[in-house]
């Protein structure tokens, strides 16, 4: 007599179940799981150990593994996700990290055609209006920047907020209000933001988290550290480890440009900072303990061929988080907390090192999060510093940004004058009104220009104009500041050293 049950519509018997069990692997797998029950287990350690009972059912599938060996296998994985749903209130999706909190609704896979791509390479989306981002809040587990967090951080600083603020440009958060506690309570807190050096000239678009974080910088009077993964870019990028550095360099040089103190400011090459500051690289190791090559494989899509550069350099980001990374800067100190103003896409790097910060002894890094610069095509992508006609710019003339805005700036108006004077234009597709939204610093002006293009008022020919007028003066500006940035600032910028800071 054969005695069988089922679990989730797959059948066992009690000869599979034996058989299972007489597997070393088997035991181990199991005398795990009781010995660590979901209870006890955080979120990434149940996440890592579902990655890597997936990867026994696909070996023992391989291996063409006795039938009864494979279905205990897979008994075990789908008890494996039944914890796992139960600690994070989230279905099991591989590649998909578990949150930071848990989540109001469902965040299992999604089906839909419309599903956004986001990760630290990849951004596309179907919709003219560029990606959700409140889905994109849920799917990544992090909070929205509501108005009264951007009321409170009016209140604290004394200041009115950034219009990158005020605009929802930064639409997301993690911790932002441990953040502001901590400074209400006079404990201090340092920026940390950074640059993949691919090109020699950088593009509007990867200002946008410098004027932010200069503001940030400027109205809590913190310290920042910059870091310029060149050494990224040589093990993504078909280029040299000289080209790479040369353009570390370079970059510097524009980011020193949007007006950055000094005294109160670091900027560092992975390539020469690794070599010369134990600690950082101390913490560099320390993450790379606690994180396992089926975790970064989930996080990140890494393959077998993947060099194992690629593998090993989420650990490279995740180092500055930590204030010890920075003894010249911080006299050793490690309870320094961390605020990192970047792009919604890098966030993956960072709930990676949110995971793994308390178990080496240290506070979570704390994230604002930005929405996308959209090409000049549309917002169905990010600006790409390989496409010329996708981007303006910091080195482009006034004569190149009338042209390109011109020529290639995605309209939302009607195809005729009549047609746009009846029923207006789309401002919420139209490129020229998005790079307003992110340049034009008056609230009333973009409003009334929102308003005027709706109505018709306003012709897309003059919804260009105005930002060409916006963009000309202030990227002129912007070069004129860069050619005073000689190579002995970029020197003083790039040089371990103490800031005007007590700690």
């Amino acid at each position: 007599m054969r005695v069988t049950f089922n679990v989730t519509g797959l059948r066992f018997d009690i000869g599979s179940v034996i058989s299972f069990f007489s597997q070393p692997w088997a035991v181990l797998n199991m005398t795990d799981c009781q010995a660590e029950g979901p209870g006890n287990m955080t979120p990434m350690e149940l996440y890592e150990k579902l990655s890597a009972q997936g990867e026994t059912v696909r070996a023992l599938k391989t291996q063409k593994a006795d039938k009864a060996d494979i279905d205990a296998a897979v008994q075990l994985l789908l008890k494996l996700k039944v914890d796992y749903k139960a600690v994070t209130g989230q279905d099991y999706k591989a590649g998909c990290l578990p949150s930071d909190s848990t989540p109001t609704q469902d965040n299992g896979p999604s089906t839909g055609e419309d599903e956004d791509t986001v990760d630290p390479w990849n951004v596309s989306t179907s919709s003219a209006k560029g990606v959700d981002y409140d889905k994109l809040i849920v799917r990544f587990g992090s909070s929205k920047i509501d108005q009264d967090l951007v009321d409170r951080i009016e209140r604290v600083t004394g200041q009115k907020p950034h219009r990158f603020l005020r605009r929802g440009i930064f639409f997301s958060h993690r911790d932002m209000h441990q953040i502001l506690d901590a400074y209400e309570n006079k404990k201090s807190f340092y920026l940390y933001t950074g640059r993949g050096p691919s090109s020699e000239a950088m593009h509007v678009g990867h200002l946008i988290p410098f004027i932010f974080t200069k503001w940030l910088q400027d109205v809590f009077d913190i310290p920042l550290v910059i870091q310029l993964t060149d050494d990224e870019k040589y093990l993504w990028k078909d280029l040299s480890l000289e080209e790479c550095h040369r353009y570390a360099v370079e970059n510097a040089k524009d980011i020193i440009a949007c007006g950055f103190d000094v005294n109160k400011t670091f900027i560092f090459s992975d390539l020469e900072y690794m070599g010369m500051s134990p600690g950082f690289y101390r913490n560099v190791v320390k993450v790379q303990k606690h994180v396992t090559f089926n975790q970064v494989k989930g996080i990140f899509g890494f393959t077998d061929s993947d060099c194992i550069g690629k593998i090993s350099f989420p650990a490279i980001q995740a180092a500055p988080s930590f204030s010890t990374s920075f003894p010249q800067i911080f006299n050793g100190r490690k309870d320094v907390q961390c605020l990192i103003p970047c792009a919604i896409d890098q966030d993956p790097y960072f709930r990676m090192t949110r995971d793994v910060a308390p178990r080496i002894g240290y506070a979570k890094p704390a994230l604002l999060h930005s929405t996308f610069f959209p090409a000049l095509q549309g917002a169905q992508t990010k600006m790409s510093a390989s496409d010329p006609n996708s981007s303006i710019f910091l080195t482009d003339t006034a004569k190149q940004i009338k042209n390109k805005i011109n020529k290639h700036a995605f309209s939302g108006g009607k195809d005729t004058i009549e047609e746009h004077r009846k029923y207006g234009g789309n401002a919420d597709v139209d490129v020229s009104f998005m790079y307003l939204t992110f340049f034009l610093e008056d609230d009333e002006q973009l409003e009334k220009i929102r308003q005027d293009y709706s109505s018709g008022a306003l012709l897309t020919g003059e919804l260009k104009k105005s930002l060409i007028e916006t963009l000309q003066p202030m990227i002129t500006a912007h070069q004129e500041r860069r050619k005073q940035v000689t190579e002995e600032t970029v020197r003083q910028f790039m040089t371990p050293r103490r800031l005007d800071f007590n700690y």
